[in-house]
């Protein structure tokens, strides 16, 4: 009788079992992450990263990618690109090495393989950057940085300048001489906003100070702007997805239109849905669907109910898998998408969510 009793207690939970992934010959990307949904752990937490943002997709989500760390250098420009022009993203927050990385590509320049055995006292006399494993060329580097600081005589310097509106000044740029589109370029043409929290703390300050060092170019920016941008955005859409693609840390800026709810006097609502997409470790309680779990710490502020994924692997292994598969299965999901769509008239951004 007490065998039983238990049984019957237990039976309430113990309802799906985890399945063992099979080996098969799909070659489909998306089959291979449909398989991993059945089991557990980071395989489990890649295939609901794919299975959310198809949700989020279908859900007319106001879609946030929050992304720093070595994104564009480890080979991820191409497939960030393709997620930009196709819109599965509506809104991006990216550190300022992301950015000058995807500069430097987008120039036409290359980042290349290292290998262990490479002295580092010799690559810098060889003057080589080293990036983890790969490398890069210092005089290109340079390269970069002048061109960022050209960019500045097409601005009027009477005025101050978002940070985001000098982005896009920049992408506009950028594509009129782009070997193949980046980061940039792809929000350029898609019209969606690019904000850079650390602009003046990363290797995108190099240029600017260049310019002002050696043409004594005045640039002046006001980042009050960019928050106001940020608030509005948070203020006029209905639901949000956030996906974070490398250190938490990237989530901050955007974390920050909730505290500052109460200017405009709203009701943060928080995310419907959340991907975490790092290599920042986080205890069992954070990272698995527990509701006594701090969540903020991962995900920013999450609406009640809200679905998430945190996957504990480096962006570069993860990306790669999800937005192949969502080249294999977002179409269907695309077709009806109303996403927001922005206006950009100088310093001034408006968005309007159908």
């Amino acid at each position: 009788m007490m065998a039983a009793q238990k049984k019957s207690k237990s039976a309430k939970f113990l309802t799906v079992p985890t399945r063992p992934v099979p080996i098969d010959r799909d070659r489909s990307v998306a089959g291979l992450l449909e398989k991993m949904e059945g089991a557990g752990f980071g395989a489990k937490q890649l295939a609901e990263a794919h299975r959310i943002w198809l949700d989020m997709l279908d859900d007319n989500s106001t879609i946030y990618v929050c992304g720093s760390g070595n994104l564009i250098s480890s080979g991820m420009r191409r497939l960030l690109a393709y997620v930009i022009k196709n819109r599965f993203v509506d809104v991006l927050v990216m550190s300022g090495t992301v950015l000058y990385q995807d500069i430097h590509e987008t120039l036409g320049r290359n980042h290349f393989q290292g290998h262990p055995s490479m002295i580092d006292e010799e690559l810098l006399a060889a003057d080589i950057v080293r990036i983890g494993d790969t490398l890069a060329n210092s005089e290109e580097y340079q390269e970069a940085d002048e061109w960022i600081g050209s960019v500045i005589n097409q601005l009027d310097l009477t005025r101050s300048y978002s940070v985001r509106e000098y982005l896009h000044v920049l992408g506009r740029e950028l594509a009129e001489i782009a070997h193949e589109d980046g980061v940039i370029t792809s929000a350029y043409k898609a019209r969606i906003p690019v904000f850079c929290p650390d602009l003046l703390g990363s290797e995108m300050a190099i240029g600017l100070a260049r310019a002002r060092f050696e043409k004594k170019s005045q640039l002046a920016f006001d980042i009050t702007q960019d928050t106001i941008d940020l608030m509005q955005i948070a203020q006029k859409t209905r639901n949000s997805g956030v996906i974070t693609l490398g250190s938490t840390a990237s989530q901050s800026m955007l974390n920050l239109t909730e505290m500052s709810s109460y200017i405009t006097r709203t009701t943060p609502r928080g995310h419907k849905y959340a991907i975490s997409v790092t290599t920042d470790s986080a205890p069992l309680e954070i990272r698995t669907p527990s509701f006594g779990g701090h969540h903020t710490d991962m995900f920013g502020k999450l609406g009640r109910g809200a679905t998430t994924a945190y996957v504990p692997a480096d962006p570069s292994i993860a990306l790669p898998m999800i937005i192949t598969a969502l080249s294999q299965t977002a179409a269907k999901f695309m077709k009806g998408r109303k996403r927001p769509s922005f206006s950009f008239a100088g310093k001034e951004m408006s968005i309007e969510v159908p």
